[in-house]
């Protein structure tokens, strides 16, 4: 009798392959974009607003211009602003526990919980939230702790205009609503890096937009100190 092959663990969780997909595939109001290009889940209502808005609050007390990883000579292709969200934080360890929950992620394996506000004309133009192997930044930010696998964003509320996000490679504009969370999965089925996961922050034409991103790699964090931040 031959033996089954063994079930590959998944980078991100640290256990069987299809844990994740089984684990939000169970959850209740979840939706999956009906695309074969790429895994990629909604749901609405994930946080309530009195968390978003105490999230939102955490950001504005810490926010700073963005920055990108690989320099692409276009001043303009990340305008919003960021901050670094702390895991002791009472209201952010929830938000954590809340993600791991949902979509079966090992928090061992995320980067801190990333906050960003966008304001009037400010966007992310269309990019990958992967590193590209063979460049510098790839050599910095990847040597420990491997590639971006997975990522869960959330938007903490609904700008006045504006501020969807496209996946251009399908075709689908998601608008913001105060507790969305979006997953999805940075590579394909077969493990190699998806480019259709190329996505753009669209401008926020009325009001401000704020979203938390929390992206998950092959191997847990932290990393040692002498590698920096993405």
């Amino acid at each position: 009798m031959s033996t089954p092959p063994a079930r590959v663990a998944d980078p991100g969780s640290g256990l069987p392959a299809d844990h994740v997909l089984e684990t939000l595939r169970a959850q209740p109001a979840i939706q999956r974009v009906p695309t074969p290009k790429l895994t990629l889940f909604a749901r609405r209502g994930f946080l309530d607003p009195e968390t978003c808005a105490a999230v939102i609050d955490r950001i504005d007390a810490r926010r700073r211009p963005s920055t990108i990883a690989d320099a692409n000579g276009d001043t303009a292709f990340r305008t919003s602003e960021t901050c670094d969200l702390d895991s002791a934080d009472p209201v952010i360890d929830r938000v954590e526990a809340l993600i791991s929950a949902f979509t079966g992620l090992d928090r061992a394996y995320g980067e801190p919980v990333q906050g960003q506000r966008y304001a009037v004309g400010q966007e992310f133009k269309a990019h990958t939230d992967y590193f590209e192997p063979g460049g510098e930044d790839y050599k910095i930010h990847c040597r420990h702790t491997g590639n971006r696998t997975w990522t869960v964003m959330i938007y903490l509320n609904q700008p006045g205009a504006g501020g969807a996000t496209r996946f251009k490679a399908i075709d689908k504009t998601i608008q913001p609503e105060t507790g969305k969370l979006l997953a999805w999965n940075n590579r394909r089925p077969d493990g190699l890096l998806n480019p259709a996961t190329l996505h753009h922050g669209m401008k926020v034409r009325s009001g401000t937009k704020y979203i938390i991103t929390k992206w998950f790699r092959e191997r847990p964090w932290p990393r040692p100190r002498t590698e920096p931040d993405a």
